[in-house]
């Protein structure tokens, strides 16, 4: 049996940053930092590689420090209320190739004291973005239930997301797919614990749930116009 890539002590150092968010108390602690958060993210990124091209060789698994697959912890404070300078979890995003950005397709993987968690899907996307989800979902509708109501699927995810208060634009009140083109967010999630994180079987798991989710990425790639 492998080793886990986390463990209590990835745990153990985001539960001290959470009570200790400074930049004095990271600089001293940055070694811990090193060896328990970010190589292990790094490691599980690179060894991810082969299963995420399995799933899809368009989305990219990108094991570098700065500008990869890998969240940086230092938290943009610029607009926020919140000056602590530290995210106090970590998070890896796999996202489509053709992504510039976190509004793109993608599977994310976040870990933080009491609350981990899986993602997929698109995250806010643009306004014209978010209508070419619209209509796919209108004029393909036997393709988006068959993505969203698999048995696997809903065993595992929970789509979820900030919605519109009103129908958008061009769609009827009384649309029988009303709630789902009304989101504008369209992702889904399902919980994580900390032992299924700190296990040795983590990528295995979450390559499992990577593919159960294969075809609700796979429509969302569609309605963009992008390859899966």
């Amino acid at each position: 049996m492998s080793d886990p890539y986390f463990t209590t002590k990835t745990f153990a150092f985001l539960k001290d940053l959470a009570q200790n968010n400074s930049r004095e108390w990271f600089k001293a602690n940055q070694e811990t930092f090193e060896e328990h958060v970010r190589e292990p993210a790094l490691e599980f990124i690179e060894d991810f590689t082969p299963a995420l091209e399995a799933i899809s060789p368009h989305f990219v698994a990108s094991a570098r420090k700065s500008g990869g697959s890998l969240f940086r912890i230092h938290k943009d404070t610029r607009f926020s209320k919140d000056k602590t300078p530290y995210k106090t979890n970590t998070g890896m995003q796999f996202r489509h190739e053709k992504a510039k950005d976190v509004h793109a397709p993608g599977f994310y993987l976040h870990i933080e004291p009491s609350a981990c968690f899986m993602g997929i899907g698109l995250w806010r996307p643009e306004t014209k973005v978010a209508y070419q989800i619209r209509e796919a979902i209108d004029t393909n509708p036997k393709a988006w239930l068959k993505a969203t109501t698999d048995a696997a699927f809903i065993e595992l995810f929970t789509q979820e997301g900030d919605s519109l208060s009103r129908p958008p634009k061009g769609y009827d009140k009384d649309h029988p797919l009303l709630v789902d083109l009304k989101r504008k967010d369209f992702i889904a999630s399902t919980k994580m614990t900390q032992k299924q994180i700190t296990s040795p079987d983590l990528l295995e798991t979450f390559a499992a749930n990577c593919e159960i989710a294969s075809d609700y990425m796979a429509f969302l790639c569609k309605a963009v116009g992008v390859k899966f």
